[in-house]
């Protein structure tokens, strides 16, 4: 797999009928590795290394419903009160973060109202924290440690 943007991290990788899996450690379960799935890991990773969030309060690939249809957030992070912090939109490294990419994690969180987002293809990340009430958004240089 192509190198990212982030630390090096130390995976659990399992080979099975000539596809391999990395541990999720949220999802608590080997997952087959494609590109997008690399740069999900590697966001879990930075967030729980880097960022110091509790395993608790992420949540990776759930389904949830915009517009009456249902769609799947890569990753949340939620407040201890159940309202979400952060929501995370990955990329394969290979897919440029366009305008398109932005429209879609918008158009997410018009349903989950979350303070911050992330956008990220593993090679490029983009931070946001939201104001809702002036109905704009101010790019971070990183998203917020975590603050118990």
């Amino acid at each position: 797999m192509q190198k990212l943007n982030f630390q090096l991290y130390n995976f659990r990788f399992k080979n099975s009928e000539n596809k391999v899996s990395i541990f999720d450690e949220i999802r608590k379960k080997f997952i087959i590795l494609t590109p997008e799935e690399w740069v999900r890991q590697h966001v879990v990773q930075y967030l729980l290394d880097e960022k110091k969030y509790p395993k608790s309060l992420i949540n990776v690939e759930k389904v949830l419903k915009v517009n009456g249809l249902r769609k799947r957030y890569d990753i949340v992070v939620f407040n201890s009160d159940g309202s979400i912090f952060i929501l995370i939109e990955c990329k394969a490294p290979e897919i440029k973060i366009a305008q398109a990419t932005f429209d879609q994690i918008a158009r997410y969180n018009m349903t989950m109202k979350s303070q911050f987002l992330m956008v990220t293809n593993g090679l490029n990340h983009y931070f946001c924290q939201m104001d809702y009430e002036n109905e704009k958004y101010t790019f971070l240089e990183n998203l917020p440690n975590y603050n118990s």
